[in-house]
């Protein structure tokens, strides 16, 4: 079996391939004659973010099985190219979870105590202790868009700090809410009921743009948005002129609706904190993240069904062909 590795991937991850003598795994430093002309006789590719794995790239995958994605999106996958070639896309949700919901905590501490402000004032060599008074996070409420893996996470943290919480999420019962010190409203009391809203929610028709001019109105005023999840959730334009009207007092944003491109409009603002995508950029989730990966192949190509199937279709229609 020809595995290609299209990204970087930990050592780890890689070993665990290469305990299999029938597996021959080709990196990304081997590919000199580039990815495509790998792609032909490979049975499995695994890459992360960077890679575009789109219907071109795939006619020249004859034989290709499975594509393995170490992450949670698969923007960067054109799954229905994949399934119409009958290839089974897989990804890892959940490895990273600790680390985005860590990161969500921080740009709130760093939003809330103006920490990027004073720390570039005083690597320029101010004191300007009194223009830096901040908030605590200490009794305020936090509306968690979105309580899957991550979300849930989130509460655990949030709850430390004495905050309240509310959530919306059509696919969680109240119950699971409930055990994660969260009180599961409707989306209409979910907008003005928080001092902050954090985004935990995958990118799909409904949610593209659901924050927008309609819903930032809704919101209660001096509230404050977090995005770690997809930059597409939010029109940043609209964000931007809601922070300007004092509607909303900041944002912390790691993901932008034109990624990489990061609004001018928001960059312009002092009271919005930016960090370029790293909720996942952790040593320990990279590396967790790598090895699900690869046990995921590991698993399809020993008869095993891997847990985090994208086209479980494809995945069907092989055992029904194969028996």
């Amino acid at each position: 079996m020809k595995i290609v590795v299209a990204e970087k991937l930990s050592d780890a991850a890689l070993a665990l391939l290469r305990e299999d003598a029938s597996f021959s795994v080709i990196t990304a430093e081997q590919m000199s004659n580039g990815l495509a002309a790998h792609l032909a006789d490979a049975d499995a590719l695994i890459v992360r973010s960077a890679v575009q794995v789109d219907a071109a790239l795939l006619e020249h995958a004859f034989k290709l099985r499975v594509i393995g994605r170490a992450g949670v999106g698969v923007d960067n996958i054109d799954t229905a190219a994949a399934t119409a070639k009958g290839i089974v896309v897989m990804n890892t949700p959940g490895a990273n979870a600790a680390a985005v919901a860590e990161l969500t905590i921080a740009l709130m501490l760093a939003l809330t105590r103006q920490l990027p402000r004073a720390n570039a004032s005083l690597h320029a060599g101010k004191w300007e202790k009194k223009s830096l008074e901040g908030g605590e996070l200490r009794g305020k409420t936090l509306g968690i868009l979105g309580l899957g893996r991550i979300g849930q996470e989130v509460a655990r943290r949030a709850r430390a700090f004495g905050m309240e919480l509310v959530a919306y999420d059509p696919f969680i019962s109240p119950v699971v809410a409930r055990e994660n010190g969260a009180r599961m409203v409707a989306l209409e009391e979910f907008w003005p009921a928080a001092d902050y809203i954090t985004l935990h929610v995958g990118l799909s028709a409904q949610t593209e743009g659901l924050i927008n001019a309609t819903t930032l109105a809704l919101m209660k005023p001096g509230a404050r948005v977090i995005n770690c999840a997809r930059g597409e959730l939010i029109v940043d334009a609209d964000l931007a002129e809601a922070i300007r009207s004092g509607k909303i007092a900041g944002a912390a944003l790691d993901v932008f609706e034109f990624e990489p491109k990061v609004s001018p409009e928001l960059l312009a603002l002092k009271n919005v904190v930016v960090t370029p995508h790293i909720g996942s950029a952790s040593l320990e989730t990279r590396t967790k993240m790598a090895l699900v990966a690869a046990d995921n192949v590991i698993a399809l190509f020993e008869g095993r069904r891997p847990p985090t199937l994208i086209n479980p279709e494809v995945l069907a229609g092989q055992t029904a062909t194969s028996s």
